[in-house]
Formats: C-alpha cells, sequence, structure tokens
C-alpha cells in the first residue's frame, strides 16, 4: 500500500520561498506508469494542480504557476519535493502530495489521481 506525507514549514514570509517535501513508501517514484504531483486547496479558488514529475523525470506546471513552481525529486531517498518562489498571501492553501497515472477509456486520456498525502496547511504571513 502506498503512502505519501507531505512535510515543510506550516509559515511562510511574504515573497519567500515555499519548500515541501512528499515522503513516499510503498512504490517507487521511478516505477512506470506513475506520476507524482502537488494540488492545493483554498477557500478561495478551491482545489488547484499546481505541478508533477513522471516516473521517468519529466515535468508539468500549472501555465498559471509556470514561473514560479519547480518540481524536483530525490531517488534515492524516494522523495519529491514543490518549490514556490516569491509567496504571497494568496498562495495560502492547504498543500497535498498526489500519485496518478494517465487511463485512456476510448483514447481520450486524463490522469486517475489514486492516492492522496494528508495535507498540510501553509500560511503566507510576516
Amino acid at each position: 500500500q502506498v503512502q505519501l506525507q507531505e512535510t515543510g514549514p506550516g509559515l511562510v514570509q511574504p515573497s519567500a520561498t515555499l519548500s515541501l517535501t512528499c515522503t513516499v513508501s510503498g512504490n517507487s517514484i521511478t516505477m512506470n506508469p506513475y506520476y507524482w504531483g502537488w494540488i492545493r486547496l483554498s477557500p478561495g479558488k478551491g482545489l488547484e494542480w499546481i505541478g508533477s514529475i513522471s516516473y521517468s523525470g519529466s515535468r508539468d506546471y500549472s501555465p498559471s504557476l509556470n514561473s514560479r513552481t519547480t518540481v524536483s525529486r530525490d531517488t534515492s531517498k524516494n522523495q519529491f519535493t514543490l518549490q514556490l518562489f516569491s509567496v504571497t498571501p494568496e498562495d495560502d492553501a492547504v498543500y497535498f502530495c498526489v500519485r496518478f497515472k494517465y487511463v485512456c477509456p476510448n483514447y481520450n486520456c486524463h490522469p486517475f489521481f489514486d492516492d492522496w498525502g494528508q495535507g498540510t496547511q501553509v500560511t503566507v504571513s510576516s
């Protein structure tokens, strides 16, 4: 059974960089066909996709956050990380790490999210 656990600071100063780590157990992050991503939930915006890294190391980012986001991984620790630069109070949210894969019924592919971390609250404040 795969488990994901987010760690990182709950409070970040404005204009600083938010760094979160997701530690994965029960599944190697290099195993095909899985992707590993970050999603956040806030009262004002609902669920928002941030970015992901695949089993092969390829990255994908939300267009709205692309300029401020980096997703990376440490395969030796079976971890992947999120860095969100120049944060503002609009980045206040619960951040989740997720595992997903693409399913293609009738050749129409979409992500299927099958495992989530418990989430971690991040507040941007001085």
